[in-house]
């Protein structure tokens, strides 16, 4: 199975300002490729071997002369420039899941340029900088050596335009806030009103799947005294629902509407609070409709 990467090469890295999606190789057959003798794992494993060696052939003398700190600091930095001049630097950044995060935010987030020491790169420092990117929900950061770094990212699910004191705000189905800029292609999405309605957009939403005709006609939702939820309607239909139970009571509009028809009528509040029962107030500036007269019809 394809799996698609981006390429992030921009003028940070040194390469292309565009975009490169990159496929896995196709499955024909192709000669086979000289791996390069610092490439070679028995390259790698001497390399390693030196380091622990060189720290152990010291170690002795180290804690002697009282100098041992310097003595690490002083190896380790040996080690990891030997790793550079055998080519284990960062040159490249493949990147999977980006849908909405900005290229240039993400790279400014991981802190990588060409020709970073890759053996030395912080990954959970740099995991912790791109989860706190607005569109960013997971990230995990892997290394493909010599000099690649690959980054899998779980980007947020907007789900709701959230109104509070004249500001809105793009939500996830969390209710986390992913950005107040640029709404306009996400006003499809149903409107939710009230201070803590983030906080319960998860459940309104858990709610609306039940009904999914009904859902189709929701365009806003608000959050009433803490505590319950008001429906709007395609059409100017308000929706009451209970503070409790408020499944029961919306599959009782659902069975409702079946029946008669009720969302097609002129109609203005559906009052669904009081158990069993569906209290219907029409339309107060809806014109009265006139009388019929004999072969007439209405």
């Amino acid at each position: 199975m394809k799996k698609m990467l981006t390429r992030l090469m921009t003028a940070k890295l040194g390469g292309e300002q565009n975009d490169t999606d990159v496929l896995e190789p196709a499955s024909t057959p192709r000669r086979k490729r000289v791996v390069p003798l610092w490439r070679r794992p028995q390259t790698i494993a001497a390399l390693s071997i030196l380091a622990i060696a060189t720290v152990g052939g010291t170690g002795a003398w180290a804690w002697t002369s009282g100098h041992v700190q310097e003595v690490l600091n002083s190896t380790k930095w040996m080690a990891v420039k030997a790793s550079t001049d055998l080519g284990f630097t960062v040159q490249d950044v493949l990147v999977t899941g980006r849908g909405e995060t900005q290229r240039d935010d993400l790279l400014e987030a991981m802190a990588i340029a060409r020709g970073t020491p890759i053996l030395t790169y912080d990954f959970q420092a740099a995991k912790a900088r791109v989860e706190s990117l607005p569109w960013v929900l997971q990230a995990r950061i892997e290394r493909l050596l010599p000099d690649t770094l690959v980054v899998h990212i779980i980007e947020r699910h907007p789900m709701a335009l959230w109104q509070n004191q004249g500001q809105f705000s793009l939500i996830d189905d969390n209710g986390v806030v992913i950005t107040r800029d640029e709404l306009g292609r996400f006003a499809d999405l149903i409107h939710v009103v009230g201070e803590d309605a983030p906080d319960h957009i998860g459940g309104l939403l858990e709610l609306l799947e039940t009904q999914p005709e009904l859902k189709s006609l929701v365009k806003a939702a608000v959050r009433v005294g803490g505590r319950r939820w008001d429906l709007s309607l395609d059409g100017g239909i308000d929706v009451r629902l209970p503070e409790a139970d408020a499944p029961k009571a919306l599959a009782r509009l659902a069975a409702f509407e079946e029946e008669s028809g009720v969302l097609g009528r002129d109609v203005r509040v559906l009052d669904l609070r009081v158990p069993d029962r569906v209290i219907v107030r029409r339309n107060p500036n809806a014109l009265r409709r006139p009388e019929s007269k004999p072969g007439q019809e209405t």
